[in-house]
């Protein structure tokens, strides 16, 4: 099974149906099969063959999925990459992976050139002129190259926030038995369905649920090469879109935006969200604006990334991120009803990290995958994700976790986010601080937050130390970077910043 036959038989199916659109831009499965053919037979001109790695560094666009797909077809192994990405980490990803070519957008070509130049990597540039790819003349790979199930199709590399980056190779098994699950039993997608494509395509929830999963059925992913929160509103009615996915922090952009948006939504029938903890009382406020089910789920890149999800039409327990996906167990390392670490087992789970056994052997155990996660599973099966081993707080001795905390922040009126860190204390081990910005129009002082939180939590669990930012800073999918606020805070507890540094990982 290779993961680029869903192109093909999609596009002998049905031909005339939209794959991507970009604003004006509308690319036909037909477009689309044709364009990755002519940019393998680019790639394959260049040597590469079945088993190299071909590095993509485009923003979403169509050509992301044409080159994509044009390497799969091959039997090529992607190794998608942030196209913000610098010059040292492009060179790192290159050379950890092995990579023959690196496949760059044309306003990122600097950085590209430069970060290849050590390895001597050809680098070819994609330029938006070339639209579909179908324009330029040349030949056309029309086959696919067999591949196993347990063949790698992708190199995704964590973010690192421990150490280098490590790459998570995901099979195409992997990634098929995830796109089975997300259109099947979670979004029920067909060939007339919109999907919201506003997450990136080089990272794993954006390319199996968004990417890989509407071209398995023919349907539609409207793209959004960087995400603002009134455009997405715009995009939706637009392009009539059926299903958003996203993260919490679109979410809560989007709850801001309604109120200044003429924004009429009626086609939306659900919403995806990962990547972190969605907060209950915002979902609960989105949910009503949209009128709307918002299925929240748990993953990791070495899950391909669904592990387990709420389901539509089922009981949802609040702040539950539902349970194990269709062929996938979960547990936790603790006893029954304790908090532990979550461990998962499935085809889903990645073959190994990359050129690292040793990582590989500390991760996966017996078949199943230590996440680093902890969370508790009730009686019901569903999870609960308490917050990352790495994050939890020990104050005095107490365990604080921070989602906890965060959970109590959300509640108050003024705040948009909050993100809830452990910072040394010389006699305490840690204390907890707290960063975190107003939403459109409010105020709160940190005394006032403070107090806030101090009246809901036991006295060693509230903060100490917060800081009102004008903003948060994210990674590419708009995660929360906790360990960018840790740089910025002091021995004194005092923050260096108000606004974020930019993130590229």
């Amino acid at each position: 099974m290779n993961i680029a036959e869903s192109l093909t038989g999609t596009a002998t199916r049905q031909p005339a149906n939209i794959a991507l659109r970009l604003d004006d831009v509308s690319v036909s499965y037909a477009d689309l099969d044709r364009g990755s053919g002519m940019a393998a037979a680019a790639l394959r001109e260049r040597g590469v063959a079945a088993g190299d790695r071909v590095g993509i560094m485009l923003p979403n666009v169509p050509q992301f999925a044409i080159w994509y797909y044009a390497a799969l077809r091959l039997g090529a192994i992607v190794v998608p990459m942030n196209p913000l990405l610098k010059s040292r980490e492009i060179a790192y990803y290159l050379s950890d992976a092995g990579a023959s070519v690196l496949v760059a957008w044309h306003e990122t070509l600097d950085a590209a050139e430069a970060g290849a130049r050590n390895d001597r990597v050809p680098v070819l540039a994609v330029h938006p002129r070339y639209g579909t790819g179908s324009e330029a003349a040349g030949s056309v790979v029309t086959s696919v190259e067999d591949r196993a199930n347990d063949d790698t199709a992708v190199i995704l590399y964590t973010s690192g926030t421990t150490g280098e980056p490590k790459g998570a190779e995901l099979t195409h098994g992997n990634l098929g038995s995830n796109v089975a699950v997300t259109t099947q039993t979670l979004l029920a997608l067909s060939p007339d369905d919109v999907v919201f494509g506003g997450l990136p395509l080089f990272h794993v929830f954006g390319q199996t649920c968004g990417l890989n999963s509407i071209v398995s059925v023919g349907a539609t992913l409207t793209l959004m090469p960087r995400f603002d929160a009134a455009r997405a509103l715009e995009i939706l009615a637009r392009d009539r879109v059926t299903v958003m996915e996203g993260v919490p922090t679109m979410y809560v952009g989007m709850l801001n935006q309604l109120g200044n948006s003429d924004a009429d939504l009626p086609h939306l029938r659900v919403c995806l969200s990962g990547g972190s903890p969605f907060p209950i009382h915002v979902m609960a406020r989105l949910e009503r604006a949209l009128d709307c089910p918002i299925l929240e789920g748990y993953g990791l890149s070495e899950t391909s990334p669904a592990a387990s999800f709420n389901h539509p039409g089922q009981l949802r327990s609040p702040g539950s991120v539902g349970v194990a996906v269709r062929d996938v167990q979960l547990r936790i390392d603790a006893e029954p009803g304790e908090v532990g670490e979550i461990l998962v087992h499935g085809p889903n789970v990645m073959k190994g990290y990359w050129r690292r056994p040793l990582e590989t052997a500390a991760a996966l155990v017996d078949g199943w995958l230590h996440t680093g996660d902890l969370g508790r599973i009730d009686e019901a099966g569903n999870l609960f994700v308490v917050d990352r081993t790495k994050d939890m707080i020990i104050r005095s001795g107490y365990n604080v976790y921070p989602r906890e905390i965060e959970e109590v922040l959300y509640e108050h009126p003024a705040v948009a986010e909050a993100a809830v860190i452990g910072i040394p204390h010389p006699e305490l081990g840690e204390e907890v601080g707290a960063a975190v910005t107003m939403r459109p129009g409010q105020v709160a002082t940190e005394d006032d937050l403070r107090e806030f939180v101090r009246e809901r939590v036991a006295a060693y669990k509230y903060p100490r130390h917060i800081w009102v930012l004008e903003a948060l800073p994210k990674g590419p999918t708009g995660k929360i970077l906790k360990r960018e606020i840790r740089r910025d805070v002091s021995d004194e507890g005092r923050i260096s910043r108000t606004n974020p540094r930019e993130s590229h990982d």
